[in-house]
């Protein structure tokens, strides 16, 4: 029987035909589709009277932000940024926002998670990273089936969406075909654009090129990555795998120096001996960088994954964000699955801040407020080759956009609201997320979603995998 046959509830139904997706029409997500851009629909959209537009292009609005004040509009259609500016004329039959008192600003980047492990979270909290991966990580993954898998990614992709996450890098440990297709369903049911950054290994290399052309490749939201581990005890793995992403022209992603053990491995030393060590390479953490590493990062134009929350909770230590920033290191921001324990990218720009200005003691340091919000949106897209397409509200762009409302008791009054944004902010926030011009939250709310349905299947899952 092949691979094909023994997806669960499937037969032999390919992804895009499963999820209802015509076959000359795969060019447009699930969902889409109308000229209204109602909720759940596809069509044209604007956003009327906002007080602040953050649009992430100088050459749009004003400053590092490209910020628009007083009144901004921002038209979406057929999926894409259309028009930023005051007084836009409402094309007839568009969906109208008012955005009065609100903010806009482009979808965040998560560039880093494990979504399946909202199968543990909580779990192991008195462990570092070691002890964790020990007890919680590699004791729970091979005790998730297929349907328990998508339960558990669809959880999490909903909840990263109703925070303001647009766009994830899912880092995907080995799993068998089957279950990599309820995966790869879940993320696309749940609406968000999706990096799939899937590992194998040597051996079983052969499966990353198919679940590519034949879960990824049908879904206009879905790209893919090659998931590595770094280090000179598994180079043959490593090199095995780095040829099958030059082969499919794929991005490399791997945990470099998450922990000062990793050092023992030389992690950048097996990066660099089987020419990965580049611009299609994502360092995630590079925490116990030394001095001539940072200086070959920014030399190689590597990117990184600074994820602050589950540093701090696994004891790994603090990124040398400041001295990445000095050698020209694209950086973005992550919530790193299980021990992030929040889908909260405020709170995840909040430590990125604050963690470096107690390390330092000092106020200026790098990542400011306007930085750390460029790392969340453009800053992100850049580090895994996707700012063509989103990251910013640049007309001819899609339309990953968030609305935010400030007029709550965790965010009023107005006195400096980019900063605001970062130090007051929270999920509650977001009233409005577009994916793709797709309202997928609106008014507070996710559209279509059963959400005691997808926590009582996510509750189910996990008991099935306690008597597992």
């Amino acid at each position: 029987m092949s691979r094909r046959s023994v997806v669960a509830g499937l037969g032999s139904v390919p992804l895009a035909a499963a999820v209802g997706l015509p076959a000359a029409r795969r060019e447009r997500p699930a969902g889409a589709g109308g000229t209204g851009g109602k909720p759940g629909e596809r069509g044209t959209t604007v956003l009327r009277g906002a007080d602040l537009v953050l649009t992430m292009d100088p050459g749009v609005g004003e400053g590092v932000l490209g910020t628009v004040e007083g009144g901004a509009d921002v038209l979406m259609r057929d999926g894409r940024i259309a028009a930023v500016g005051k007084g836009l004329d409402v094309p007839h039959g568009a969906h109208v926002v008012d955005a009065t008192g609100k903010l806009v600003l482009p979808g965040f980047v998560d560039v880093h998670n494990h979504l399946w492990q909202s199968s543990i979270r909580g779990g192991c909290s008195g462990q570092d990273v070691t002890g964790w991966l020990a007890a919680c990580n590699r004791t729970v993954l091979p005790k998730i089936d297929a349907r328990d898998m998508y339960a558990f990614v669809h959880l999490a992709a909903l909840d990263a969406l109703q925070t303001g996450v647009t766009t994830v890098v899912d880092w995907v440990h080995p799993i068998p075909y089957g279950t990599s297709e309820r995966y790869v369903r879940a993320l696309h049911d749940s609406g968000l654009r999706f990096v799939y950054a899937m590992t194998q290994s040597g051996a079983d290399r052969h499966l990353i090129p198919e679940v590519k052309k034949d879960f990824l490749d049908p879904l206009p939201l879905a790209s893919a990555q090659v998931a590595v581990h770094a280090g000179m005890s598994g180079i043959k793995d490593l090199r095995l795998l780095h040829e099958v992403s030059r082969d499919l022209g794929l991005m490399i992603n791997s945990h470099v120096l998450e922990n000062s053990i990793d050092r023992k491995d030389e992690q950048i030393r097996a990066l660099r001996e089987v020419g990965a060590f580049g611009p299609e390479l994502l360092m995630n953490h590079a925490i116990h960088l030394t001095d001539d590493e940072i200086a070959l990062a920014g030399d190689h134009d590597v990117r990184v994954a600074h994820c602050p929350l589950s540093n701090m909770r696994l004891a790994s230590g603090i990124m040398p964000l400041p001295a990445l920033h000095r050698h020209g290191v694209q950086a973005g921001l992550g919530h790193d699955g299980g021990t992030n324990d929040t889908s909260d990218m405020f709170n995840v720009m909040k430590a990125a801040v604050g963690l470096q200005r107690a390390l330092h003691q000092d106020a200026g340091i790098h990542p400011t407020i306007p930085a750390v919000l460029r790392m969340a949106t453009l800053g992100g897209a850049e580090c895994i080759g996707m700012a063509d397409s989103v990251g910013s509200l640049t007309p001819g762009k899609r339309a990953d956009v968030l609305v935010l409302d400030p007029g709550t008791l965790n965010f009023a009054p107005r006195f400096d609201w980019i900063s605001q944004i970062v130090l007051n902010g929270q999920p509650p926030n977001v009233t409005h997320v577009f994916i793709d011009g797709v309202a997928r939250k609106s008014g507070g709310e996710l559209v279509g979603v059963d959400t005691e349905r997808v926590v009582r299947a996510a509750e189910e899952a996990a008991a099935h995998v306690r008597a597992a």
